[in-house]
């Protein structure tokens, strides 16, 4: 599957996390106008806060959300590296997106106008339409992949504990050590909690 084509085809307007000279975290509505094998293309006004908070920082996280209600919902979350490519892709962007012809009618109402590029860093998707859930990560640009995931180590005994705790009944306990299902596990810690000989380990991505 394509994430980023997903983003900008299906999802659009997604929720744009960045932090202000503060430290503090500021969040934006902002169309994904624009993808290819490299990356998420969007844009903003010089004279916004959050150009500012671009170019000072650099990074941001995003998730996009599709769905008409919780249990059919699926969402994609991207954290990584942004990077300013200036008003060159101005007139692509606005071809594939002539609605914001009606925000900027004119070329020179359209000179304050500057692309991104988010263009290095790590995504996820979460599928709760499905029963068990689906997730899967993926990266962009020259990152390794690392994400959060729940194990369980050599001292398992095969007891079910787990098994009969897991929301999503993702867990094989037929095999030794127990198998959790990592495309398919909600990361509610449960399975942690109940393990009698403590084998059940939380990495961080």
């Amino acid at each position: 599957m394509n994430y980023l084509q997903y983003i900008v085809e299906n999802i659009h307007t997604v929720i744009v996390a960045t932090v202000d000279e503060n430290g503090l975290p500021v969040t934006s509505a902002i169309d994904m106008m624009d993808y290819d094998d490299s990356g998420l293309y969007f844009l903003t006004a010089k004279g916004k806060n959050f150009y500012n908070r671009l170019m000072n920082r650099g990074y941001i996280a995003l998730t996009g959300l599709e769905g008409t209600d919780t249990l059919s919902s699926k969402t994609i979350s991207i954290r990584g590296k942004v990077e300013c490519l200036g008003n060159d892709l101005i007139p692509k962007l606005f071809k594939k997106n002539p609605y914001m012809a009606e925000i900027y009618p004119d070329e020179g109402s359209r000179d304050s106008l500057v692309v991104f590029k988010l263009y290095e860093g790590q995504g996820e998707w979460f599928d709760l339409s499905k029963k068990p859930i689906e997730r899967q990560s993926f990266s962009i640009g020259n990152v390794e992949i690392r994400p959060t995931l729940f194990y369980i180590d050599d001292t398992c005994i095969s007891c079910g504990a787990c098994l009969s705790s897991c929301p999503q009944e993702c867990i094989d306990v037929y095999s030794m050590p127990a198998i959790i299902s990592q495309e398919n596990c909600l990361h509610c810690g449960k399975c942690m909690e109940v393990c009698p000989m403590a084998s059940i380990h939380k990495i961080h991505g």
